[in-house]
């Protein structure tokens, strides 16, 4: 069952001769469950597939389908929500808010949606992560491998349909980015999370279930396919 598809997509910037074609007619399928890197060098267009893929960014062609339901086809107010309830982003920058403890960092997503929080799920999450020694911590009292655990933990807290990770080790040294990883990796597993990540890093990228190569806007190549 996939959880994720792109039709056709394309975004193309300026006009004449100052167009820039980003994604140049993607098609893109990720089942439920999968571990997806996307790879490829700055200006390649990951970023932006990324974004249109998370409801970050419009097309200007082209259809994303997430979890059955077509993000084109939904008002502004609709996808705030659809996003929040269905699309988790885990960040080279954290993003962590700098006055709650690492607890309420992790579960204002589902605060601010209304729901009840699953206290069972959200500490099997912390033990996963191995933060359980850290909820009473501010971010300034972490170190940048434990606000990306956090951040994590944040993403994974709200049941997301999928898991967009847009460079998350960027900021992290060989060691702790290693570490982050094989910790996505088994949430991965864990808890059958759908993640798909960008990084420039191909030692990372290794480590996924399926690694898509993207060039001048373009899949050039996919781990996936036989």
């Amino acid at each position: 069952m996939n959880i994720l598809k792109a039709v056709n997509l394309r975004k193309i910037y300026g006009q004449g001769e100052t167009e820039v074609r980003a994604l140049d007619g993607i098609n893109l399928e990720v089942e439920k469950g999968e571990f997806v890197a996307i790879v490829g060098t700055s200006g390649s267009g990951k970023s932006t597939l990324l974004h249109i893929i998370g409801g970050l960014d419009n097309p200007t062609s082209g259809q994303v389908i997430v979890d059955g339901q077509n993000l084109s086809h939904m008002t502004d107010e609709e996808l705030t929500i659809f996003r929040r309830r269905n699309i988790g982003f885990v960040f080279q920058q954290y993003n962590l808010v700098p006055m709650l403890n690492v607890w309420e960092n992790i579960v204002l997503p589902v605060k601010l949606d209304g729901k009840k929080i699953e206290k069972g799920y959200v500490n099997e999450i912390i033990d996963t992560l191995g933060i359980r020694t850290k909820l009473e911590n501010l971010p300034s009292a972490l170190s940048g491998g434990q606000q990306q655990r956090v951040a994590i933990a944040r993403a994974l807290a709200a049941k997301p349909a999928i898991l967009l990770a847009d460079e998350p080790t960027g900021n992290l040294d060989s060691k702790t980015s290693q570490d982050v990883l094989g910790l996505l990796k088994v949430t991965s597993k864990r808890f059958h999370q759908t993640i798909v990540m960008i990084t420039h890093n191909e030692e990372i990228a290794q480590m996924t279930d399926r690694i898509l190569q993207i060039e001048d806007g373009k899949i050039v190549s996919d781990s996936g396919l036989v």
